[in-house]
C-alpha cells in the first residue's frame, strides 16, 4: 500500500508539472515506475501465497514472478547508478557542460537500462542460471541452492553478481565519494557559512538525498544478498525459515522509501501532494509546510 500510494504520488507530480521536469528527474521518474512495477505485478501473489501457507500455481506462476523481481530489481539498481554518474557529471562539470545532459540523453539512457535488466531476467528462461522456490516455500527468485553443484547455475550467478550489483555498488559509492570530496573542498574555500552561497547549500542538498536513496536501497538488499549467498555454498535447509524470510520481506520494503525521502527533502514534491486530489474527491493533507512558492531550480531531482 505504502508502495503504490507513495510511487503514484510522484508519477501524479510528475505528470502535472511535466513540461518543468529537469532530464535527471527522469530517472527519479524510471525509477518510481520500477518500484511500482514490483509492487504491482509480484506482492498480491506473494501475498494471497503467506494466506494459503503455500505458493499458489506452479512453475508458471513461479517463474514469472521471479522474472518480475529480477528485472524490476536490476532496473532499480541500474538506474541509481545513472543516478549517480550523473550527479557526479553535474557536480564536476560547468554549468555549459552539465546542460550537455538532454532529456534525450536521459532517455536512452533509460531504454538501454529496461533492455540491459530485460536481457539478465530472461537469461535463466533460456538456460543460463534457474529460477526456483524460496525456502521459505511462498514466493521465488532466482534458484540460489542449485548453484554449488553446477558449473552453469554457479557462472551465471557470478556474473550477475559483478555485473548488476558489484560494479553498480562501487560506482555508487565512488560517485558520491567523489561528490562529498568536492563539496568539502568548496566548503573549505568559503570561511563564512553565512556567504555560502544559495546553489552549493541546494547542490549538497540534492546530493544527500541521493545518498539516502542508494543507502536506503542498498541496505534493505544487503541482508537478503548474505542470505542468498550462504544459500550457494550450503544446504538451504542450514537457514531456519524466518531467517530466509525475513531479509525477503525486507528486501521488498526498498519500493516503499523513495517518495517519504523526496517529501522531506523537497518543498516542491510537498506543495504538489497537497494539492493531489484522491480519486473519492477528498483532499489529501499533510504535516505543516511552506505555502509560498518555490524557487524552480529546488526540484525533487534537479540538474
Amino acid at each position: 500500500i505504502l508502495t503504490i500510494l507513495g510511487n503514484s504520488a510522484v508519477l501524479a507530480t510528475a505528470v502535472k508539472r511535466s513540461s518543468l521536469l529537469k532530464s535527471p528527474e527522469l530517472l527519479t521518474i524510471n525509477l518510481a515506475v520500477a518500484d511500482i512495477g514490483m509492487a504491482i505485478s509480484m506482492y498480491p501473489l506473494a501475498i494471497a501465497s503467506a494466506w494459503n501457507h503455500a505458493w499458489l500455481g506452479g512453475d508458471a506462476s513461479c517463474m514469472y514472478y521471479a522474472l518480475m523481481g529480477f528485472l524490476f530489481g536490476v532496473c532499480s539498481m541500474m538506474t541509481l547508478c545513472a543516478m549517480a554518474v550523473i550527479r557526479f557529471l553535474v557536480t564536476h562539470s560547468s554549468k555549459s557542460n552539465s546542460n550537455k545532459i538532454t532529456k534525450n540523453t536521459v532517455r536512452i539512457l533509460i531504454t538501454f537500462i529496461w533492455l540491459y535488466s530485460l536481457l539478465w531476467a530472461i537469461l535463466p528462461l533460456v538456460g543460463w542460471g534457474y529460477y526456483g522456490p524460496e525456502p521459505f516455500g511462498i514466493s521465488c527468485t532466482i534458484a540460489w541452492g542449485k548453484f554449488h553443484n553446477s558449473s552453469n547455475g554457479f557462472s551465471f550467478i557470478l556474473s550477475m553478481f559483478l555485473l548488476c550489483t558489484v560494479l553498480p555498488a562501487l560506482t555508487i559509492v565512488s560517485c558520491y565519494l567523489g561528490i562529498a570530496w568536492k563539496v568539502h573542498k568548496a566548503y573549505q574555500e568559503i570561511q563564512n557559512i553565512d556567504r555560502i552561497p544559495n546553489a552549493a547549500k541546494l547542490e549538497r542538498k540534492l546530493t544527500l538525498m541521493a545518498v539516502l536513496i542508494s543507502v536506503g536501497f542498498l541496505s534493505s538488499w544487503t541482508p537478503y544478498a548474505a542470505a542468498s549467498f550462504w544459500s550457494i555454498f550450503n544446504s538451504s535447509n542450514s537457514l531456519q525459515p524466518i531467517l530466509t524470510l525475513l531479509p525477503c520481506l525486507f528486501a521488498k520494503s526498498s519500493t516503499a522509501y523513495n517518495p517519504f525521502i523526496y517529501y522531506v527533502f523537497s518543498k516542491t514534491f510537498r506543495q504538489e501532494i497537497k494539492q493531489l486530489q484522491c480519486c473519492c474527491g477528498w483532499q489529501v493533507h499533510f504535516f505543516s509546510t511552506n505555502s509560498s512558492a518555490e524557487n524552480p531550480v529546488l526540484m525533487m531531482w534537479s540538474g
